[in-house]
């Protein structure tokens, strides 16, 4: 028997409703970092509803929060579906957090259908997808594939010079223990992502599933470019080791490099950073970061190559250095056929439009699709606003696209 929409409607706005409370910007949208009290606040909300659904509650070494439907064999591969509950700084009530709601309201809607599953379901809340605190990003999920060490956690840092390491000992976990979140190889059998646009495609064409056949690959670097402070008054124009000059020849081609490739191909210098930052000194350093996306891995490659190849130039010619840091590479996705086809199947019958397109944002199933069967359904985005406190998708939408995305789990954990 299936649940009334109606029912499902209000389950998942009560959830979204609660956790917006769990935000370190009041009023100014959601500012939920990994290893926050925000975090913790909406882990702990997360697991008494989870345990409330009848889930096996527990948190892993990564700070995952994981509730377990049990199936006739736990052995077998499980049925994996969740999303992320970080947010970005001033980001939106929806992103990420939505997909956790809605994995684990697919648990209650099993449960309430009667189904006997063979295998395990599991819902899962990842922590830190964003990399926003760090600068990473899927370090939950990542944890999960056994990509995480002790060592990555003590290289990498906030603005505040804290650690992974040291912030997750704050946070009430044993960074030593990291790699005890890994999977065994096999047991995780399908990863499903129920995942807001984050873009304008479906709200403009009126469409309420998107079926994401793609997900882009992502390089982020930090740049520093070394320099030499001075005087702005009193040093000529060719006697300078401008840092700010040498940064911004660089930084002025990326974007027209990305729009070369006329395939959707995204680069974006988010932040620079100017130091010691007075308006009469000649800056001694410049970091910037650069975020590459495609669907064309050569094409991030060829953009990265070109960056490196211009700060060698610049920099030689400024007599100065530069150091690009790599933060982040993974490689562009293809999602699962076989899904797609059962959830297009069930659009059709229930007369959802619906359409293919790939993602330009990452998610957690571009870290998981790496390795395991993964798909994702997105729900629209009102003007594609995403990242920012006006972010904004109906209730009505998230409770359809639950629907379609339990049938998909129904069918996985029965065969």
């Amino acid at each position: 028997m299936h649940v009334a929409i109606e029912k499902i409607r209000e389950r998942i706005a009560g959830n979204l409703e609660s956790l917006k409370k769990y935000t370190a910007t009041p009023g100014n949208g959601c500012t939920r970092l990994p290893f926050t009290k925000e975090a913790r606040e909406a882990v702990e909300y997360l697991r008494k509803e989870m345990e409330a659904a009848g889930l096996e509650v527990r948190e892993d070494a990564a700070g995952n929060i994981i509730g377990v439907m049990r199936g006739e064999d736990s052995s077998a591969p499980c049925v994996m579906m969740g999303s992320h509950f970080d947010s970005v700084v001033n980001g939106g009530d929806f992103d990420g957090i939505a997909g956790v709601v809605c994995a684990l309201e697919a648990a209650r809607q099993l449960k309430e259908r009667g189904v006997k599953p063979k295998r395990d379901f599991v819902v899962v809340g990842f922590c830190d997808e964003e990399g926003m605190r760090f600068g990473t990003g899927y370090f939950g999920s990542g944890a999960m594939l056994g990509n995480r060490n002790v060592e990555y956690c003590r290289k990498f840092k906030d603005t505040a010079g804290v650690s992974i390491y040291d912030a997750m000992k704050e946070y009430g976990l044993d960074p030593e223990k990291i790699e005890e979140a890994k999977w065994p190889e096999g047991s995780i059998g399908s990863f499903l992502e129920l995942h807001i646009e984050q873009g304008p495609v479906l709200d403009a064409e009126k469409i309420e599933i998107g079926l994401v056949d793609c997900i882009v690959g992502i390089q982020r670097y930090m740049v520093t470019v070394h320099g030499r402070a001075d005087h702005a008054g009193t040093t000529p124009m060719d006697m300078r080791l401008d840092a700010v000059d040498a940064a911004t020849k660089v930084i002025s081609k990326i974007a027209d490099w990305a729009r070369e490739k006329a395939d959707g191909t995204v680069a974006t210098t988010g932040y620079i950073n100017t130091i010691p930052g007075g308006m009469n000194i000649v800056a001694e350093k410049v970091e910037f970061t650069v975020d590459i996306r495609s669907s064309n891995n050569d094409h991030i490659n060829d953009i990265t190559a070109k960056i490196r190849k211009a700060l060698e130039r610049e920099t030689k010619a400024m007599g100065g250095s530069y150091e690009m840091d790599n933060k982040l590479t993974i490689t562009p996705v293809k999602l699962s056929e076989e899904m797609l086809q059962i959830m297009e199947d069930d659009c059709k019958e229930k007369g959802y439009s619906y359409k293919r397109l790939a993602s330009g944002a990452g998610h957690d199933s571009l870290e998981i699709g790496q390795v395991i069967p993964t798909v994702m359904l997105f729900v629209p985005s009102k003007d594609g606003r995403s990242h920012c406190p006006v972010e904004y998708t109906s209730y009505d939408e998230f409770a359809k696209a639950s629907v379609i995305m339990t049938n998909l789990a129904q069918k996985l954990v029965e065969k």
